[in-house]
């Protein structure tokens, strides 16, 4: 209809690789519009053995962090003209590589992992791919693809010190739990940056770390245990907000007066934490740009890159977000 060969039509529906002329852009336009034209996504997979498709496969989307943290690679995705799959392992380990099989058997454009604990399976089913991988908010010692991270340790070490600084005598940490790889993991992190805040302030950390799962609900359970025992902590740093909100709640429940007797600060800055009771002192990163970042890394060519672990890191600052939990007006 539009009276040009098909090779012109690809280049104007894929924006290239050649430069059509304008007026016979138009007609192939008139004429994708006039027979309601779609081009076949299945075909051009066939064709090229990729898809517009991105992977993410992240641990639990009801956490808010991974919701939101997910909703960001989708908007940056989008820019890019992808779409993306999202497969939730819910920490399991099966999980993890039921998602890696099937997403790179769909030949997706590239794969954003944010794993949990990356075992030898799941990274030889990486190998045997040899796929596009981009690794984010997590950096398991089982794989050494680039990787997208916050300073975790750092962001941890400002919390605590905060909290000291308010005149607290120590500050207790809620942790991960004893599946928590002790390696690559931000909340292993987390907990190696508040024992170093500690003992800069040559104050001791025996006895003071506890377990509690990534959710709120669970924290609030082990919050009622820790806040209702005779050695009630002065300030609590959890490793997550979604913790944090558990202590918080548990803290109202015993009427705790939080901060006058009782200081708290998370990790993530998720958007609820502006909204706790009260607000919640927290560590932020700018996720938006991480996101960016990966899905421009996972589709960029060149991205495994020659180097060391180090040089394959790209880190972004944690800064903190003060607000009334800590005691601060």
């Amino acid at each position: 209809m539009a009276g040009t060969s098909t090779a012109v039509v690809s280049y104007v529906i894929n924006n290239g690789p050649r430069p059509v002329a304008p007026a016979t852009r138009e007609r192939v336009l008139a004429a994708i519009k006039e027979l309601g034209y779609r081009p076949d996504r299945v075909a051009q997979a066939m064709a090229s053995r990729r898809t517009d498709l991105i992977g993410l496969i992240i641990p639990d989307a009801r956490q808010p962090f991974f919701g939101e943290m997910a909703h960001a690679v989708e908007q940056a995705a989008s820019e890019r003209g992808k779409m993306v799959l999202v497969g939730n392992t819910d920490y399991i380990a099966e999980r993890e590589v039921h998602y890696l099989r099937a997403f790179l058997g769909m030949r997706v454009s590239g794969l954003i992992l944010v794993s949990h604990a990356l075992n030898d399976q799941a990274a030889a089913e990486i190998e045997a791919w040899d796929a596009r991988i981009v690794l984010l908010h997590e950096r398991p010692e089982a794989i050494d693809d680039v990787a997208v991270v916050t300073d975790d340790l750092g962001g941890a070490q400002l919390a605590v010190r905060h909290l000291l600084e308010h005149g607290n005598e120590y500050v207790a940490c809620v942790g991960g739990t004893a599946e928590t790889p002790a390696v690559g993991d931000p909340v292993s992190d987390h907990v190696e940056g508040w024992r170093r805040a500690m003992e800069e302030a040559g104050i001791p950390t025996e006895g003071r770390l506890f377990e509690a799962p990534y959710n709120r609900y669970d924290a609030y359970r082990v919050g009622l245990d820790i806040l209702s025992g005779p050695d009630r902590p002065p300030a609590v740093f959890c490793s997550t907000d979604d913790q944090a909100i558990g202590i918080l709640r548990a803290a109202r429940e015993l009427r705790i007066d939080v901060p006058g007797e009782l200081a708290v600060a998370g990790f993530d800055d998720i958007k609820e934490a502006a909204l706790a009771d009260p607000p919640l002192t927290t560590v932020a990163s700018d996720r938006s740009a991480m996101a960016r970042a990966a899905v421009d890394l996972v589709l960029d060519d060149g991205v495994r890159v020659a180097g060391s672990r180090r040089e394959r890191l790209k880190v972004y600052p944690s800064r903190l977000v003060v607000r009334h939990s800590c005691g601060c007006a």
